[in-house]
């Protein structure tokens, strides 16, 4: 066991998030057979999902906060034991009202994606956490694309239950790992937060630069999701297997994004890396988008275009989250938490809303559009963050 004061090792950090993550969809292929186990329909089995990430907004809200007020191991170890009994008690369900109940308390394992952020911006300075953040993420991406394939092979083989007893035995490996390897990272120890932690941070500017910049990149990836289903098949008329591959291939962009990011960052200040993130993003799209206007509609050029964003977002979003987190550092758990939420309540506004958007209009053309005009918000974000660090440069990491 290391000291209480160590800071953890960066593998724990992207364990931690993965599982944050791959709890979100590994199940999903067992949906069906678990609405019918549960004798529910499969729209309300689908609760499980939406209601899920609802309640992950609402967790992070108040997980930031109380991270910066008693320290991030016991929020860590707290919210792991928690989803270990969370996800015996959606094994052994009976009824799908039970299963509803005990799979929102499940939500509460996103804290670890907000602490591993806020560990990484306590022990290192911002230039260095952007660097640590890119492989981080690089868990984001990864998980939700071996989650379903874990997750239906667990389901054939052992039926739908056996996934949440997966999640119950990684609970337990994570929160011994945890106990093991995470100390404390808490900067400022003693009192605690102060009740104004929140009206302090909004309050600020550049807090909210570096939100929106990471709000708007994000929403154009869910953007992208909501869309790339409908437009592949009434337009290209693709088969279900190309069109995984499709929307595997923005992911494997931000991949490969967030790997450079994190060789780049050594070398230039977190809003470069944001700035070229957006205008990479923004060109992409903008090619894409001016071919489709010009009776150009490719499949691959189409979707190479949008390959770009994902490039573009794995550039931006490690710099952009080591921003909103160097902004007040003796709140970075805070500041953690509500982008947390940010993103996601974005996100589902987005989705809802391009689903509405494109069925009445030119699909393709639309999807590229909405996807431009967020990249070009969060250049916009960029700018004006870039504008005022000139005047408020970011605060050391203290020791």
């Amino acid at each position: 066991m290391r000291p209480a004061s160590s800071p953890p090792r960066l593998p724990t950090l992207i364990l931690l998030t993965a599982l944050a993550i791959l709890t979100l969809n590994m199940f999903l292929p067992a949906l069906a057979h678990m609405a019918e186990a549960l004798e529910t329909d499969y729209a309300t089995a689908s609760l499980s999902i939406g209601g899920y990430l609802a309640v992950t907004a609402v967790v992070q809200l108040f997980a930031g906060p109380l991270s910066d007020r008693i320290g991030r191991r016991p929020v860590v170890l707290g919210a792991l034991a928690i989803f270990i009994a969370a996800s015996a008690g959606c094994a052994m369900a009976g009824s799908i009202e039970v299963f509803l109940a005990f799979r929102v308390l499940q939500a509460v394992v996103i804290s670890c994606f907000a602490m591993s952020m806020a560990i990484v911006r306590d022990t290192t300075a911002e230039q260095k956490a952007a660097g640590l953040i890119s492989y981080i993420t690089m868990a984001m991406a990864v998980a939700p694309m071996l989650g379903p394939v874990l997750g239906g092979a667990l389901d054939t083989l052992l039926g739908w239950r056996a996934n949440f007893w997966f999640y119950a035995a990684a609970g337990v490996a994570m929160l011994l790992l945890a106990w093991a390897d995470l100390g404390e990272t808490r900067q400022h120890k003693g009192p605690g937060q102060r009740k104004g932690g929140y009206l302090e941070l909004l309050a600020e500017p550049r807090f909210w630069g570096f939100a929106l910049c990471t709000m708007s990149s994000t929403g154009a990836f869910y953007t992208f999701i909501a869309g790339a289903p409908l437009v592949a098949t009434e337009t290209f008329g693709i088969t279900s297997a190309t069109l995984g591959m499709i929307i595997g291939s923005i992911t494997a962009g931000f991949m490969f994004g967030s790997f450079l990011s994190g060789r780049l960052t050594r070398r230039f200040e977190v809003t470069t890396m944001m700035l070229l993130g957006r205008i990479v993003a923004c060109i992409g799209l903008s090619v894409g988008l001016a071919a489709v206007l010009g009776g150009h509609v490719e499949l691959w050029s189409y979707f190479a275009s949008t390959i770009m964003l994902g490039l573009g977002n794995g550039l931006t979003m490690p710099s952009a989250h080591a921003g909103i987190l160097s902004v007040r550092p003796d709140l970075a758990g805070t500041a953690a938490g509500f982008n947390g939420a940010l993103t996601v309540a974005g996100g589902a506004v987005l989705t809802t809303f391009t689903a509405v958007v494109l069925v009445r209009t030119d699909p393709p053309a639309m999807l590229l559009a909405i996807m431009l005009a967020l990249s070009v918000a969060g250049l916009a974000a960029t700018l004006w963050v870039r504008r005022l660090r000139r005047v408020a440069p970011p605060a050391p990491t203290a020791t």
